[in-house]
């Protein structure tokens, strides 16, 4: 790797050199490595190719899984969450006891080792909201039950400079991972004061097709807001949101 140091900076490949831009600087590069052929077909890369494949179908269950659960996840996320979702659904591959590395699956795998993945790494749901809360999801019914059960909101919810209010976004998606396909439903909550110190339940009750025989996955997650003249405005700042996978339910 070099570095470019004239008054024109390029971008792009001349012969077996590239111009590339990583961050402020303009570097520069020859072409080297394994030859792709030979990556493909040689036996002593085996493992490279089976590594590959694998990685290559975290990615794509990663891809559907932020598809699934867009909206919540546009809105509380940070930069990084692609790859770390990536990564967190390579371990779930990993998991899997049936099939031959190389050949194994997110199905197959343990799909309860994304319970607790967050969303934003930058603000973590149990970091903000200190009241204690149930989920229950019935299959046969396909609704969904949380409860967030606070017992005064002013000392188990982070104050935010600026905000009056906050509420809660609850998701629920059953994913077909082989053929690309989900069910997704996604709530809000009623806004809760954040300087109340009155006892309160939140109810949020999101549903999706019932008897689902997918694997389902449910996220929990909160924003704040500021009243403004009877109308709620999201506070704009990242750290003051999270959204966390609570539960994982297999068929």
């Amino acid at each position: 790797m070099a570095r470019q140091k004239g008054i024109i900076k390029l971008e792009g490949r001349i012969g077996d050199l590239s111009f590339y831009k990583n961050g402020g600087d303009y570097l520069a590069r020859s072409k080297g490595g394994v030859d792709g052929d030979r990556i493909k077909n040689d036996p002593a890369f085996a493992r490279t190719r089976e590594n590959g494949s694998e990685f290559g179908r975290a990615g794509k269950a990663s891809k559907l899984l932020r598809s699934a659960l867009k909206a919540p996840i546009s809105v509380a996320s940070d930069k990084q969450v692609a790859s770390r979702l990536t990564t967190a659904l390579l371990k779930v591959i990993q998991a899997d006891t049936t099939n031959a590395r190389g050949e194994r699956t997110v199905v197959a795998g343990d799909l309860n080792l994304l319970k607790g993945f967050e969303f934003n790494n930058e603000a973590g749901l149990e970091e903000i909201v200190k009241a204690p809360y149930t989920v229950g999801y019935d299959r046969a019914t396909g609704e969904v039950a949380i409860a967030i059960e606070f017992t005064n909101p002013s000392l188990e919810l982070n104050q935010v400079e600026g905000a009056t209010q906050a509420r809660f976004t609850a998701g629920i998606a059953s994913v077909d991972f082989e053929n690309k396909e989900f069910d997704v439903d996604v709530l809000q909550s009623d806004a809760v004061d954040l300087s109340s110190v009155a006892a309160a339940t939140i109810n949020v009750a999101p549903g999706i097709s019932a008897n689902s025989a997918l694997p389902v996955i449910i996220v929990l997650g909160v924003e704040y807001y500021q009243t403004v003249n009877g109308q709620l405005y999201l506070i704009n700042n990242k750290e003051s949101r999270a959204l966390s996978v609570i539960n994982v339910d297999l068929p």
